[in-house]
């Protein structure tokens, strides 16, 4: 890189369940990050970009407003802030599901949310949500936990990231209606902008995600049933097929979905195929 040429300012999570994942993507796709959680940047000269560590929720205003390129953030988050900031990639870490919750036994459809008091950690997306079907309420901003908030009388309903439920059970209320948003990180840009550098950047963390789904499987196999293995380990772009020692036999080597990978062997092994072996991909480009 030379002196004139501007780096990439990129907004990381400082903090939260965003945090730790976003800087592991961030290490993979070979970018440095920093060591200490006191560091408020890092630039990465070599690579071009400079990270800055914020608060997830502030990320998208920065990126929105271009003082900075591009953030990784909460969906979630970016649709709350109402900023001119949008997706490019789902990074496919920090998933949730936001849905409302009231008190055991007593809601059970959206049209009975209208005229109630929801309390919510994201106004702005419950009432994009509400305003979407036509329901009219009263939304109130609330920080940190919201279960409370119908026991202290604030709130008739809450609107919340549910996992598990038990938090909420705990509390004596139960989730009703659709889910509100399903959520999980997401690379952003400002809307309609497309920064310099950029397209490598996104091309690396591509390159990741590919990586975290895919193993390589090596296999030999009798030539007179290739056809069959190959049916079932097509590639992405076709296998690569060797000829090998033995008479009559080849060796085959093919990317695959890492999710099913012990069942491909399996398949395999009653094709006749021996030396099955299954190796992590760090990284790529397709």
């Amino acid at each position: 890189m030379t002196s004139t040429e501007r780096l990439l300012r990129v907004a990381v999570p400082n903090k939260g369940s965003l945090s730790q994942s976003a800087s592991e993507i961030l290490r993979e796709s070979g970018y440095r990050q920093r060591n200490d959680s006191k560091e408020l940047t890092l630039i990465d000269a070599e690579n071009g970009v400079e990270f800055f560590y914020l608060r997830p929720r502030d990320i998208a205003l920065y990126v929105g407003e271009g003082t900075l390129d591009v953030g990784i953030t909460g969906r979630d988050l970016l649709r709350d802030s109402g900023a001119k900031a949008e997706e490019v990639l789902d990074l496919g870490f920090g998933r949730s599901r936001f849905h409302f919750a009231g008190p055991a036994g007593r809601y059970t459809d959206l049209a009975q949310l209208a005229g109630l008091r929801i309390a919510t950690s994201y106004v702005g997306v419950v009432e994009a949500f509400l305003q979407e079907r036509g329901i009219e309420a009263t939304v109130t901003r609330l920080d940190g936990a919201v279960e409370t908030s119908i026991q202290l009388g604030v709130a008739d309903v809450i609107a919340d990231v549910v996992e598990t439920g038990s938090t909420l059970r705990h509390a004596g209320l139960a989730t009703f209606g659709e889910v509100i948003l399903e959520s999980q990180a997401v690379l952003i840009t400002r809307t309609g902008d497309v920064p310099s550098g950029f397209e490598i950047f996104q091309r690396r963390l591509e390159g990741v995600l590919v990586a975290r789904s895919y193993v390589m499987m090596d296999y030999d196999i009798a030539s007179d049933q290739l056809d069959r293995a190959v049916a079932v380990t097509p590639g992405l772009e076709g296998p690569t097929i060797s000829p090998l020692g033995r008479e009559g036999w080849v060796a085959v080597r093919a990317m695959v979905p890492r999710a099913g990978a012990q069942r491909l062997m399996d398949e395999l092994y009653d094709l006749g195929a021996r030396a099955i072996l299954l190796t992590d991909i760090h990284a790529c480009r397709l």
